[in-house]
């Protein structure tokens, strides 16, 4: 037998993590990582929270997984919280963000089909999007490497240009359900979309009953130093997906909606054995008590704002690598003159630092939220370290 017991569809590094200390990771040979990749924005609450810890200890000794046939204390009590605090009426949890995708855009049709415009099917996307890997969210993304193996792509979905709103206006027609973006492009490369975009997109949805659906998977839960995105532009989108950092390592997801929004998904339309289970909903409860007020999103746009300013000051040592910083909050990309995958490699492999690669030449930088002075000291100083010999090898 060739193939290995784990599927091989993940180009996975020699490190191989056992433990876990705040924000760094610690390799079965006791190497330290520092860790300012998080998972791709899951972890956070870095690595050792005790709050999140031991409210999933606490939850796995009372009730773990329990069937969606029957009452949901848990569910209700995030629910609520997650209205209490958002645009949305009601919520469905999911186990993954590509779940809640899926579920958003069931959503997104819904709301036309049963008021009897079965034609409007069709979503418009944007190009560099990543929405998942399932069949829907795969052909969601115009991005052909995502593609190749797995055709037919499933109909009812037409790509535009990201950040152009004239693109989206051209693609609509009789069959337009609305429109599926995300806020800040994470996997596109850190690209956050203007207000005349986003806010032209809400023009337009409330001009023709359409749906305004966001994807904040990798961009919600304070990662930009609001609770949610949307919070940037002054609008609100009429579904959102979300995951990854709600459950700050457990795997949750939820897709958020208005009243109206979700007229569509009565009994029998959806469902999920898992999403919802009560130690989900446990970590996600411990989530927000961390992160969901005013002090902490405050913590985390200045934290941002201080990084962003180091970087920029740091980037002008090494005009031949880099090109500039984007991003909001903790969810910050250095953008690259040269490949960023390799220079990622070369972070983790010589100088311990995990940092995440994306498109348009970016290297993502997701530190925990939690991370402090000490954390980004040392980060800068693997980064400029990184930096010196990337160049003085002559690979750049």
């Amino acid at each position: 037998m060739s193939i290995t017991p784990l599927m091989p569809v993940y180009p996975r590094s020699k490190v191989r993590p056992v433990e876990g200390d705040h924000c760094h990771l610690i390799d079965e040979d006791g190497t330290r990582y520092l860790d300012f990749a998080s998972g791709i924005a899951v972890n956070l609450l870095g690595h050792s929270h005790a709050g999140l810890i031991g409210a999933i200890q606490a939850q796995a000794a009372r009730l773990m997984h329990v069937s969606n046939l029957y009452g949901s204390p848990q569910g209700e009590r995030l629910a609520q919280r997650l209205v209490d605090m958002t645009f949305a009426d009601t919520v469905f949890f999911t186990n993954s963000g590509a779940e809640a995708v899926e579920c958003a855009i069931k959503a997104a049709r819904a709301y036309h089909q049963h008021a009897g415009a079965d034609q409007k099917f069709e979503l418009i996307t944007f190009t560099n999007a990543f929405h998942g890997r399932t069949m829907a969210t795969i052909s969601a993304s115009n991005q052909e490497k995502m593609h190749k193996g797995f055709a037919p792509l499933l109909p009812g979905f037409k790509y535009a240009e990201f950040d152009d709103l004239e693109a989206a206006k051209a693609q609509m027609g009789p069959n337009t359900a609305g429109f599926l973006v995300e806020p800040i492009q994470g996997e596109g490369g850190i690209r956050p979309a203007s207000d005349a975009f986003i806010q032209g997109l809400r023009a337009l949805a409330d001009e023709h009953d359409l749906m305004l659906v966001f994807d904040e998977v990798q961009c919600g839960v304070a990662r930009t130093g609001k609770l949610y995105a949307y919070e940037h532009y002054g609008i609100a989108p009429d579904i959102l997906a979300t995951a990854k950092g709600i459950g700050g390592g457990f795997p949750l997801g939820a897709c958020l909606a208005t009243e109206k929004a979700a007229r569509g998904m009565g009994l029998g339309t959806h469902g999920s054995t898992y999403g919802g289970n009560p130690l989900a909903m446990a970590a996600g409860e411990a989530v927000l008590d961390a992160v969901a007020n005013e002090a902490f999103l405050a913590e985390v746009t200045e934290k941002g704002e201080r990084l962003r300013g180091r970087l920029e000051q740091f980037i002008g040592n090494y005009p031949e690598l880099f090109a500039g910083v984007r991003g909001k909050g903790l969810m910050l990309g250095l953008m690259m003159k040269v490949e960023s995958r390799p220079f990622y490699v070369h972070l983790r492999d010589n100088h311990r630092l995990l940092t995440v690669a994306a498109g348009d030449n970016t290297l993502r930088v997701l530190p925990p939220l939690v991370a402090g002075d000490a954390e980004f000291d040392e980060f800068l100083e693997k980064l400029s370290a990184g930096a010196a010999d990337y160049r003085a090898e002559g690979t750049a």
